[in-house]
């Protein structure tokens, strides 16, 4: 926070700062896809293609107007496009061990990123925080209980789908302007995209492994002043203590 010339401390230029989860505060992704190379074994006691992988994805992609986000909505594809792809010809008993994969991922345990909780702590020594995921609703709860970071974030949002009409639902109920708001994540395409695009600042920290569907999106350049990129959770407080100057300038 500044002062300004009364003497009484001003409001911060970015008063908000949103913390994706998954890949951001702890690891998920890597059991995603250690469920999926499971999945392919599966199935290639089936049949002999090299397009499995692509062929999953294209059911996941379908059905998450249907399923959403999450453990479960894989494993509902995984079954799925086991039936299809091989042309119902699968055992019980190998359905039934994709089942049981999808229950691995509910069970996962939550591993935080090293040095995530210390960025978080520091951020929110200057600025209101608030943790912005999406997912299965009941996965999501029990993973930031196992976290131990609940007592960091004053307010959860758990929501299906994190795009601009999800963010300004959130920012108005902050009574907030986009341009008070800065958002960190691994996700292009969920976390820093749609925030800029309204107005708003973020911090891109890439996860090694991104799923697909949020692989699937293009910076504009136009916003590309208000975005910062690092490579760790120790870099967040010095990027955002940057884009609040910038905001603040």
């Amino acid at each position: 926070m500044t002062a300004d010339t009364s003497g009484h401390r001003a409001a911060p230029a970015i008063s908000l700062v949103g913390f994706d989860a998954d890949d951001t505060l702890w690891r998920s992704e890597d059991y995603y896809r250690d469920a999926q190379r499971q999945f392919e074994a599966i199935v290639a006691g089936y049949v002999d293609l090299d397009d499995v992988h692509e062929r999953l994805y294209a059911v996941e992609a379908r059905n998450l107007a249907l399923f959403g986000y999450g453990a479960k909505g894989m494993t509902l594809s995984m079954l799925e496009a086991a039936i299809a792809i091989t042309g119902a010809r699968i055992a019980a008993s190998d359905l039934q061990r994709i089942v049981e994969l999808g229950k691995a991922l509910l069970r996962h345990p939550v591993e935080l990123l090293p040095g995530i909780r210390d960025a978080v702590a520091a951020i929110a020594r200057d600025h209101d925080v608030v943790l912005i995921t999406k997912g299965d609703l009941f996965h999501q709860e029990a993973k930031v209980r196992q976290s131990g970071l609940a007592d960091l974030f004053p307010r959860i949002e758990i929501v299906s789908e994190k795009d601009a009409a999800t963010y300004t639902r959130v920012l108005a109920e902050f009574a907030i302007a986009p341009a008070q708001f800065l958002m960190i994540g691994n996700s292009l395409r969920s976390d820093i995209v749609p925030v800029l695009a309204l107005g708003g600042w973020g911090v891109h920290m890439p996860y090694h492994v991104t799923w697909a569907h949020e692989a699937q999106a293009q910076l504009d350049a136009a916003h590309a002043a208000r975005m910062r990129e690092v490579a760790t959770p120790a870099e967040l407080p010095d990027a955002v203590r940057a884009l609040a100057g910038r905001a603040g300038g």
